[in-house]
């Protein structure tokens, strides 16, 4: 039995949108719950621990930062749904962890190794197919968001196109 925190967090995410129930279900088998209280760190980089895993975040607020030029910048606040972890699942052992991910909140994440996943592969292969699809649309999006924010902060700066 998929514990009901997996299945509704699947349920959320860009991950399932193209699964069906009994998909669902069988993706939820391969993830595990794991709880961090506020500070804790997820991810750093250098960190092995959970570099082959990709993280859903189920409840409370995670934040993910790197650090450019000596000064932290925070890159995404996380919300139920949200993934983290992605380059490094999806990349395999030639990517890097550069961002930090830490807990502003008490939270419990789903892990789902990248092992269980390929496992998945001979007997599942559509499931593959289209969680790899919501991962590349979550990336999407977040690429997109920065991508307006930046023409936002653009226009402000240089007072374009008298919004400012």
């Amino acid at each position: 039995m998929t514990d009901s925190l997996i299945l509704e967090t699947l349920n959320n995410s860009t991950l399932t949108e193209e699964l069906r129930d009994a998909e669902i279900e069988t993706l939820g088998r391969l993830f595990e719950i794991k709880e961090f209280k506020k500070g804790e760190s997820l991810l750093r980089p250098g960190e092995e621990r959970l570099k082959n895993s990709l993280i859903v975040l189920a409840s409370g607020e995670v934040e993910a930062t790197v650090t450019l030029g000596g000064e932290q910048a925070t890159l995404h606040l996380l919300q139920p749904g949200d993934l983290a972890g992605i380059i490094t699942f999806a990349g395999g052992n030639v990517s890097q962890i550069s961002a930090t991910v830490i807990a502003n909140t008490d939270c419990k994440v789903l892990l789902l190794e990248r092992s269980k996943f390929e496992s998945l592969l001979n007997t599942q292969p559509a499931i593959v197919y289209y969680v790899m699809r919501g991962i590349v649309r979550h990336t999407h999006g977040i690429v997109r968001r920065m991508n307006a924010q930046s023409v936002e902060m653009s226009n402000y700066i240089y007072r374009t196109q008298g919004r400012f």
